[in-house]
């Protein structure tokens, strides 16, 4: 077997928001190490130092962030003052879990983006937000940012959030709940629940930053304490979390390895015949998108740990059928290698991946289908038909200014197929040095090849 190509997996870009958040939100000094470095996460942490937040840049990834002394702080609402602008850029992670710590606090912000983040949905937050008296008002389209936030903090008590279209509307009321005057209940409503494993980070990240809160489930009309690790069957109207009021505490933390912007890496392992490993990866990781190492293994590639390293080698891939309901970010990374399997792959409870910064399902069916793959949108999902490989041949791919497009259409490159992206630029959201890394990927790969032969 060739020598494994092995690489540093980035930070996790989902930790980096809420250790920033949270950070942000304690008195005192805190001293972050890995934080990713991207234009989302710039753009959160503006925002964090607009809203009165001091954050220090050291090192690359190495932070110190010394707590809002007030919580967060807008402009007073009188005649002669403009609310404070909170710029999110398309960045939907910041968006979403802004707007409700913002409420937390007092004074007018006015909370805009650019690119599709103006048709991006936030209805389902700003209700619950209203449920708390904050005075929200539209200025475009209903529904949508942008729009103006008068806060004035938050009462606590009951509110009902429903989690049809996005985990972050909850991840951002819990970030907020702290800050609340009196204890926050905040019960999941809708009629589905996706992308739960994000708030499983969330919740991490507030018990390590020294939040005090229970996880409860319905149990025979009756609600008893659950593990928030294990909750078991998370269902609309039968789980709610209760959040106390109080200050979150300083701390030190390094971000753990991101196993969204990994999984184009791992992907590769089981797509070349040179192994790939990633270091710096946490196999006991809370983030949803570690099921990538089990979908490709699934696919019939071998994974192996080795402490923080998880190797994939490549074999015959299959289709499978798949509910990634918990890890939509997978699904246009898991489409590119499905296109290279053999069989069909079925995608099913992905729905909510329409409202992205593009309609990911229409995506990865309109250019998997410039490789001659049959690819078919369902309601809730996609299937894709593998066909053979246009090898050798040059492709113009559109990105939709997506990174995750981008990242997983690289992929097509193992098959042999020459790939021309439209805005290869468009990975700065996440991953700024994915091109480089592919590259060295990609060197690494034919490096070992050629010691192989």
């Amino acid at each position: 077997m060739p020598t494994p190509v092995i690489l540093q997996a980035p930070a996790s870009k989902s930790l980096s928001h809420r250790a920033l958040i949270a950070a942000a939100l304690a008195p005192g000094q805190s001293h972050l190490s890995n934080v990713l470095e991207s234009e989302d996460l710039e753009r959160t942490r503006d925002i964090l130092a607009r809203a009165s937040a001091l954050i220090e840049r050291g090192d690359p990834g190495k932070y110190a962030v010394s707590g809002m002394p007030r919580g967060p702080l807008g402009r007073q609402r009188q005649d002669d003052q403009e609310p404070l602008v909170m710029d999110v850029g398309e960045s939907g992670t910041t968006c979403r879990l802004l707007t409700a710590v913002l409420a937390a606090g007092h004074g007018s912000f006015r909370i805009q983006g650019r690119g599709k983040m103006h048709s991006r949905p936030i209805a389902s937050l700003v209700t619950a937000l209203i449920s708390q008296g904050i005075e929200v008002e539209y200025q475009e389209q209903p529904g949508c940012p942008p729009l103006l936030l008068h806060a004035t903090g938050l009462p606590g008590g009951e509110v009902t959030i429903d989690l049809d279209e996005s985990s972050q509307y909850l991840s951002g009321l819990l970030l907020a709940a702290p800050l609340a005057r009196a204890v926050m209940t905040i019960l999941v409503g809708g009629s589905k629940v996706v992308s739960w494993p994000y708030v499983g980070l969330t919740l991490d990240i507030m018990e390590r930053f020294g939040v005090t809160f229970q996880v409860q489930t319905l149990h025979h009309e009756h609600w008893m304490d659950v593990d928030w690790r294990e909750p078991g069957e998370i269902a609309p109207g039968r789980l709610r979390i209760r959040v106390q009021p109080g200050a979150y505490q300083a701390r030190d933390m390094a971000v753990e390895g991101d196993w969204s912007n990994a999984s184009y890496f791992l992907a590769a392992g089981a797509l070349s015949a040179v192994p790939v490993g990633l270091r710096g990866l946490n196999p006991e990781s809370l983030q949803g998108d570690r099921a990538i190492v089990d979908i490709l293994a699934r696919m019939g590639a071998v994974v192996s740990w080795d402490q923080d390293q998880v190797t994939v080698v490549g074999g015959e891939l299959r289709g499978v059928d798949l509910d990634m309901g918990a890890c939509p970010d997978l699904v246009p990374t898991v489409g590119a290698v499905a296109a290279q399997a053999k069989g069909a792959t079925t995608i099913r409870n992905v729905a909510h991946l329409r409202i992205k910064e593009s309609d990911r399902l229409d995506a990865v069916v309109t250019e998997l289908a410039r490789i001659g793959a049959g690819t078919t949108a369902l309601e809730d999902g996609l299937r894709i038909e593998p066909a053979p490989l246009p090898v050798g041949k040059r492709l113009a791919f559109k990105t939709y200014a997506d990174h995750r497009l981008a990242m997983s259409l690289s992929l097509l490159e193992l098959g042999g197929v020459g790939v021309d992206l439209d805005q290869p630029g468009c990975v700065a959201k996440s991953f700024p040095e994915f091109w480089t890394r592919w590259d060295e990927l990609k060197a690494g790969l034919a490096g070992a090849g050629r010691a192989a032969a």
